[in-house]
């Protein structure tokens, strides 16, 4: 078990470097997640690595322990109602950007892709039969092992299972000799992944008409959330979508999104957009 000391400079290690807040009850994380880290490094236990990190912290043991700590949990189509939202919203964007024919939608925080790439999917099954359109969805991630992962395209038997139907994998995924499978290549094309912190301007990466955002605000305290959001909205077009997860409330927190009311869309994840 480490100290208070210790557990207090994770915290604020983990808050600094990618906004996650670590709060008392996740005590029980640090030890399963960073028993492997300080093995790695070549410490004989987590009590070691910490008392390393605050005496002499090299930038490799500071990523290799912000990785260990941030969840990557993905899977495909995740929880369904998003990309049932999207799909209604898809022709409305359309009409109102037919002069330049061209889309750009954000997954921020995106892991390993999966959510990208059902992006892709999903605008492939529903409007990959109008010509002359362009897509680019962008993956962002603070994981550079993470991104390299998304940017292969490449998933297990297991992964691919998690949210594909038969009929999915078979038209977007090609197989690999060791029974995994590949994203095919109009989807990676429809793709690119690149390193950025939530909490830092995100001018370089231009500006989008839809952002995809889930389930990543939960880790952040107040203040927080309204940094990243505030970067969020700096780069959402002014008629653009931001999609939140479930549990990614933003009562109270920012005032630069409203809730628009979508019907049955409404029920799962609430579609928010730039207030005027």
């Amino acid at each position: 078990m480490i100290s208070g000391a210790d557990f207090l400079a994770l915290q604020t290690l983990l808050q600094q470097r990618c906004g996650m807040a670590l709060t008392s009850d996740k005590l029980y994380l640090v030890g399963a997640r960073l028993g492997p880290v300080a093995q790695k490094l070549g410490h004989r236990s987590v009590i070691e690595l910490m008392a390393a990190l605050r005496s002499r912290p090299s930038e490799a043991a500071i990523n290799a322990v912000v990785e260990a700590m941030v969840t990557h949990e993905s899977l495909f189509f995740r929880d369904g109602k998003p990309f049932e939202q999207l799909r209604a919203l898809l022709p409305e964007l359309m009409r109102a950007r037919a002069g330049g024919r061209h889309i750009r939608i954000w997954s921020a925080a995106c892991s390993s892709g999966q959510e990208a790439y059902s992006i892709a999917m999903q605008i492939q099954e529903d409007c990959g039969h109008i010509p002359a359109w362009r897509w680019e969805i962008v993956g962002t991630d603070v994981s550079d092992p993470i991104l390299a992962k998304a940017r292969a395209g490449e998933y297990s038997a297991f992964e691919v299972k998690r949210g594909l139907s038969d009929a999915r994998l078979a038209r977007h995924c090609e197989p690999l000799g060791d029974g995994g499978w590949r994203m095919r290549a109009p989807l990676r094309q429809m793709t690119q992944f690149r390193p950025h912190n939530l909490l830092e301007s995100a001018a370089h990466l231009g500006r989008f008409d839809i952002i995809f955002c889930r389930n990543v605000l939960i880790y952040f305290d107040a203040p927080t959330k309204t940094r990243a959001l505030d970067v969020l909205a700096r780069q959402l077009a002014g008629d653009g979508a931001l999609f939140l997860g479930s549990a990614d409330s933003i009562a109270g927190v920012s005032d630069k999104f409203l809730s628009v009311d979508r019907g049955q869309f409404q029920l799962a994840q609430p579609v928010l957009r730039k207030s005027a």
